[in-house]
């Protein structure tokens, strides 16, 4: 970007300006950092807010939010500052970054960020710095976003309750007495708090739905290969994928529209380029054939869970939808998942457990146990149960376009408990036994976004999961548009900003 001394008199007045009025805009951040993204950035782009104001005021928002909920570990307010001011110059000369210029970001701790510290919530790698920034990262930036800072994750994401040796425990800002969830838990509490406008994020077994259900926000799990990653370790292993978070089904939309497309660094990337997801979300879903849940093979969830998420079916109906009661066969999915879950954990973390293993914690030993034992033949038998477990999802998709459930089987829990250890009277033997709502639909690698649906008597939010064809996340988008807007329930604030 061009210097202060390559612009001409009115241009330099203006930036002058902008700096001088960034105290008076600091003062209305709530205001201005509850704007959704896209009105945000159509403000930046009329010039009716510079990118130095807009980055202000998130700054402001927080200093003085974050320090309850610990949700952006590593801040980088100078660093950002600084890039905001290169945005307004490169602007006034007439040139906007990308459709994401001077919006302010932050990044999940698992993703590599050059020169900002990346720990991925384990003491092991507390001091590192990155010389690279992930795919994700890379297309974030080059779309104009600013990164302020990285959002808080459990130790290298395991788990959907965010805390860590490192930094402690992310607050959910509804009740800080309970957990936001996991394990984007950082990204989704800053946007809750008007912290940042849009944040990224992963999800194996929840991890995009489960903290957007916990905190009021919106999360959407891509198919595989739709946002590319760099070739490491397994690179065509297919359970975790990275993806989007706002506020807003628009704003998913629009950050989704940068992330995604084909990049030759991923083997399994997508080819379809990522522009379709900045088009118009509003469609006719007039005789459209919903499937709705009927107990996802009889897993347990708590009674708030499934009055609120059922009280939305005539939301879909008074939209045009069919909506009947109906599920796929889910034999053989949550076991598939399970073994390719562990051996995963070999493939990522045997060399550090090897090197540091007082430094890691129980439930990555245990993953990492269990994952060691695996055989080929067990390894081969999980493929081919996803493999079955998939085509009877696609058929089944034959009739229903979508599939609605709860996200999450429970409402958010106390902060002090690593995980939920029983459900309705139902034990759970391991940490990740809760999440199978999710879980079942990440071993389909079908699309699904979590969308705000309601409040518990007690104020907590939870949850609702719309779930596509396979990559068919615009469809997703669309009827999670319809239903935010004839909702609005993710329009309620809270009382800590």
């Amino acid at each position: 970007m061009t210097g202060m001394s390559g612009i001409n008199r009115r241009e330099a007045v203006q930036l002058l300006g902008a700096t001088a009025t960034a105290q008076a805009v600091a003062a209305k951040a709530p205001d201005i950092c509850l704007l959704p993204a896209v009105e945000l950035a159509d403000l930046i782009r009329r010039r009716k807010l510079s990118a130095r104001e807009v980055m202000a005021a998130h700054l402001k928002q927080i200093e003085r939010v974050n320090p309850q909920v610990n949700a952006i570990v590593t801040l980088v307010a100078e660093q950002a500052t600084e890039n905001a001011r290169k945005a307004d110059e490169f602007q006034a000369h007439g040139k906007l970054t990308g459709p994401l210029h001077g919006l302010p970001v932050v990044h999940k701790d698992l993703f590599e960020t050059a020169g900002i510290r990346t720990t991925y919530g384990s003491r092991i790698f507390k001091d590192n710095v990155p010389l690279r920034d992930a795919i994700i990262v890379e297309r974030i930036n080059r779309a104009g976003a600013i990164c302020v800072g990285k959002s808080n994750t459990p130790e290298f994401g395991a788990g959907s309750q965010t805390f860590n040796e490192v930094f402690g425990s992310t607050r959910n800002p509804w009740d800080l007495t309970k957990t936001c969830g996991g394990s984007s838990g950082g990204a989704a509490v800053s946007l809750a708090c008007g912290m940042v406008p849009i944040a990224d994020g992963s999800d194996s077994g929840g991890s995009l739905r489960n903290p957007a259900s916990f905190c009021n926000v919106v999360g959407i799990r891509t198919a595989p290969g739709r946002v590319p990653a760099h070739a490491q370790g397994n690179a065509w292993l297919t359970i975790s994928v990275q993806g989007p978070m706002a506020r807003t089904v628009s704003d998913v939309a629009l950050l989704l529209s940068v992330i995604s497309g084909p990049d030759e660094r991923s083997p399994i990337s997508i080819t379809e380029p990522g522009i379709r997801f900045a088009g118009s979300l509003k469609r006719d879903f007039k005789g459209t054939r919903v499937a709705w849940f009927k107990g996802m093979g009889g897993i347990p969830f708590e009674p708030e869970v499934t009055r609120l998420v059922n009280s939305q079916r005539k939301i879909f109906e008074d939209l045009g939808c069919i909506v009947e009661e109906a599920e796929p066969d889910w034999a053989g999915a949550h076991e598939g998942y399970d073994v390719l879950r562990a051996w995963n954990f070999v493939d990522t973390q045997a060399e550090n457990v090897r090197l540091h293993r007082d430094l890691v914690k129980d439930t990555i030993l245990w993953e990492l146990e269990r994952g060691s034992k695996l055989t080929g033949a067990d390894i081969a038998h999980a493929h081919s149960l996803r493999s079955a477990a998939w085509e009877r999802m696609r058929t089944f998709q034959e009739k229903y376009e979508y599939f609605i459930a709860p996200t999450c089987q429970v409402v958010p829990y106390d902060l002090t408990k690593p995980y939920p250890t029983e459900i309705n009277g139902t034990s759970m033997s391991t940490y990740i036994e809760w999440q199978k709502s999710c879980i079942l639909i990440s071993a389909l690698e079908n699309p699904a976004i979590s969308v705000p649906c309601g409040f518990t008597p007690g104020g907590l939010p939870v949850g609702l999961q719309i779930v596509g064809r396979h990559r068919e996340e615009f469809a997703v988008l669309q009827l999670a548009y319809a239903y935010e807007q004839a909702t609005n329930v993710g329009h309620r604030r809270l009382s800590i900003i």
